[in-house]
């Protein structure tokens, strides 16, 4: 695979971080209804194209509840990979379930930009993954925060 190689079905994963409700009250940077439609639409797109999803969440049952059920929904038997840090690369096992994909072209989306977005994204970059975001199914505390990390 080249660097040039674009973006397709059979050389990407795609990771679907902390869309859970008590993450979505937090976004200002997109309306509330049009992030989740946004998100299970890309979703249902991934499924159709059999591009490998990874779902991962935080602190689910402490903080900031289940993953929405209309995501979840588009993917049925998945289990979203539970973990406590903010940064979900540091998750060992976020990182093998990319690692078992083959794919090096990551595409993410995540609730907050600036934070569950930006970290495991650079780490990705440092370890040799190129990495798509995908902003409209991402949201940030605020507009400015959102911006800024993009």
């Amino acid at each position: 695979m080249s660097i040039r190689e674009l973006l397709n079905p059979s050389n990407s994963a795609l990771i679907l971080i902390d869309h859970q409700p008590q993450m979505s009250f937090g976004v200002q940077s997109i309306d509330r209804q049009t992030l989740k439609n946004n998100t299970v639409g890309l979703a249902k797109a991934a499924k159709i194209f059999n591009v490998p999803t990874i779902f991962t969440s935080v602190e689910t049952e402490s903080f900031s509840g289940y993953i929405w059920p209309e995501l979840l929904g588009v993917f049925p038997g998945h289990q979203p990979i539970e973990r406590t840090s903010m940064n979900s690369w540091e998750d060992k096992k976020l990182v093998e379930a990319v690692k078992a994909t083959g794919r090096k072209k990551l595409i993410m989306a995540a609730l907050w930009t600036e934070v569950c977005l930006n970290f495991p994204a650079l780490e990705a970059l440092a370890e040799g993954y190129e990495v798509y975001i995908v902003t409209d199914a991402s949201g940030g505390t605020t507009q400015e925060a959102h911006d800024m990390s993009v």
